[in-house]
């Protein structure tokens, strides 16, 4: 899931967004490697971010695990350039925080 949990917290917004995996190899930003263990998936797989798509809050039953924040990190860049929002996170001259 992707959602910013603090947004969709409430009764307000039913859907999160989420990005579904693969164990098909992909090439490229958008298709970053996902490792097996600490993230609930048993193996090797792939986030699909050009598949991002929004689902009812209610099929979300439970948590198998948490991506490291290199992952994350990756998936965020993705969708940053997935969405075109590279320049809005980070205006030409504006120091970017890491």
């Amino acid at each position: 899931m992707v959602s910013d949990p603090d947004v969709i917290g409430g009764q307000r917004f039913p859907l999160v967004c989420v990005v579904p995996v693969t164990g098909t190899p992909g090439e490229g930003l958008l298709y970053p490697p996902l490792a097996p263990g600490q993230s609930g998936l048993a193996r090797k797989s792939f986030a699909l971010i050009d598949h991002l798509r929004s689902i009812d809050k209610r099929r979300v039953r439970r948590v198998f695990g948490e991506l490291a924040p290199e992952e994350m990190a990756a998936i965020d860049e993705g969708l940053a350039v997935y969405l075109g929002l590279g320049d809005r996170l980070h205006p030409s001259g504006a120091p970017q925080v890491s």
